[in-house]
């Protein structure tokens, strides 16, 4: 009898984490998006972004989100990607003069809080390639579903830097201001500090062809906030950045 138990317990401790990965869910997205060219650029342009979501999480007694086969609730996990396109004076004139910054990839996640008719979010990313900066986006959406396949989603955003991802983005030193002015633009030196750079609204539709694949277009407007605001980058160009996007979206639940 004890054999039995032993043999028991052990296909228990063998099965276990196979039944909790199988609620497990997550959506994977990819498509264009239009957005400034930089931070402060009065033009946009086209490239690719995608998205990456842990809408359920379940490992023995942890779970979180929804019920498998329905819509999230409650606590979740994110996951979170920001990527920065290059800034090259030989390719923006109006910032002849100004140091060239590599493309950044930013990796990092949140939590989340979902309701039949809200989400809220927090979200925390960390420069690994490009810069080594910390920022941060705190926001929320009212959840609007006309029909059983498609979501409204409009909300607040709010987006922080630390200093050196001002300074890096936002700032100017006297050797850029100096040979911006020389190729006849209007830059000065400015020390940008970090906080509350940019504050926003976002604006999404979603269709779900199927449980497992949906479209996604999202349109968000932003302002400069404080130092990011008080930029000469910023005021020779625009304070403001309106970015689109349309995601193709795969949903995995294992």
């Amino acid at each position: 009898m004890s054999l039995f138990r032993l043999l028991s317990a052990a296909l228990a401790a063998t099965l276990l984490p196979a039944a909790a990965f199988a609620q497990n869910t997550v959506s994977i997205g990819l498509g264009p998006q239009s957005a400034p060219s930089y931070f402060g650029s009065d033009e946009n342009e086209v490239g690719l972004t995608g998205t990456f979501d842990v809408q359920q999480l379940s490992f023995g007694p942890l779970r979180l989100g929804g019920a498998e086969g329905g819509a999230a609730q409650g606590y979740g996990f994110t996951g979170s990607v920001g990527y920065i396109g290059e800034r090259n004076g030989d390719k923006f004139d109006e910032m002849a003069g100004t140091i060239a910054l590599d493309a950044a990839l930013e990796l990092g996640g949140g939590v989340t809080y979902t309701t039949d008719n809200f989400y809220v979010f927090a979200l925390a990313r960390y420069g690994v390639t490009g810069h080594d900066s910390l920022v941060g986006e705190l926001g929320g959406d009212a959840i609007f579903r006309p029909s059983a396949p498609v979501e409204l989603r409009v909300g607040p955003r709010l987006f922080f830097g630390d200093d050196d991802y001002a300074q890096r983005y936002f700032g100017v030193t006297a050797t850029e201001a100096a040979a911006n002015q020389t190729a006849g633009y209007d830059l000065t030196a400015y020390d940008a500090a970090g906080g509350l750079l940019s504050r926003g609204i976002e604006a999404s539709a979603s269709y779900a062809f199927s449980e497992d694949w949906g479209l996604k277009g999202t349109v968000r407007y932003d302002e400069f906030m404080n130092d990011a605001a008080n930029s000469p980058i910023v005021k020779q160009g625009s304070d403001s950045a309106t970015s689109a996007s349309l995601i193709l979206m795969r949903r995995f639940s294992f």
